[in-house]
C-alpha cells in the first residue's frame, strides 16, 4: 500500500473530511499510541497504520482489504 492508497481508501471509507479528521485526531494503539497522520509521518508503512485504523475502528475484512480492489468497485460506500 502506498501513501496515496491510504488517503485514497480513507476517504472512500470515512468520506474526506471525517477521514481527515480521524486520521489526525484518533489515537491508535496499533502504531504505538500515534494518530495516523503521526505514524505515516515518522515512517509507519501505509499499510500498517490502515490495520490498526481498521482495528480500532472494528471495520469488517471487506473493509480493510478495499484498498486491493479496483478502485471502480470501491466507491460503495463503508
Amino acid at each position: 500500500m502506498r501513501h496515496s492508497e491510504f488517503w485514497q481508501v480513507v476517504e472512500e471509507t470515512f468520506g474526506a473530511g471525517y477521514g481527515r479528521s480521524l486520521a489526525e485526531d484518533l489515537v491508535l494503539p496499533g502504531v504505538g499510541g500515534r494518530t495516523a497522520a503521526a505514524a505515516l509521518a515518522a515512517g509507519v508503512a501505509p499499510k500498517d497504520v490502515w490495520d490498526a485504523m481498521c482495528d480500532e475502528m472494528e471495520l469488517d475484512d471487506a473493509v480493510r482489504w478495499r484498498y486491493r480492489r479496483d478502485p471502480k468497485e470501491r466507491r460503495g460506500g463503508r
